[in-house]
């Protein structure tokens, strides 16, 4: 999955500065995001491995799929498909959004926050925490909630390579270990 990544990443830096430079940022994440979700189909797939589909059909079957009537693709997405069937990358599309995710975060200054919480947390508590933390970090947070029945109780936080293990499992272990001491 790393070496996809590795593959990918070249793909995501020019997306990205195209859109940059055309202030069409979230025109291109959406696009992107519609994009990865049919790559990551396995009939798609199963196209995608087809010897008999030339590089333009496999662009054209993309695109033909991705525009509908709420949405089509730009002429630089187009080009961009095309590229990506002409280099067989096309299943990278899933890596190549996330990516061009990260960096779009990046530049509007946005960080994922993981926060895992021993029990379900309200929209308010939720929003309370957020709130908590942009001041605390002076960016924008933008967080992914999930339940951990074995933190006891209290949340614990990871933002980028930062921890912050406010639960009672945490504390517990961090009894221990001074107690050991």
């Amino acid at each position: 999955m790393a070496e996809n990544v590795t593959i990918a990443r070249p793909y995501a830096d020019a997306a990205f500065q195209m859109a940059h430079s055309d202030g069409a940022l979230d025109a291109w994440s959406g696009a992107l995001e519609r994009l990865a979700a049919i790559a990551a189909d396995p009939a798609m797939r199963e196209c995608f491995a087809r010897p008999n589909l030339s590089a333009a059909d496999r662009a054209r079957l993309v695109t033909d799929v991705a525009s509908d009537a709420d949405a089509t693709l730009t002429a630089e997405q187009g080009n961009f498909i095309a590229l990506l069937a002409e280099n067989n990358r096309l299943a990278l599309l899933p890596e190549i959004r996330q990516l061009f995710d990260d960096l779009k975060d990046a530049h509007e200054g946005i960080r994922e926050a993981a926060i895992d919480s021993a029990f379900p947390l309200d929209d308010a508590t939720t929003a309370a925490l957020v709130s908590d933390l942009e001041r605390k970090f002076g960016c924008r947070i933008q967080a992914r909630v999930t339940v951990d029945p074995e933190l006891i109780g209290g949340v614990k936080i990871a933002l980028g390579d930062q921890v912050i293990d406010a639960s009672v499992r945490g504390k517990l272990a961090a009894m221990a270990l001074a107690i050991k001491k």
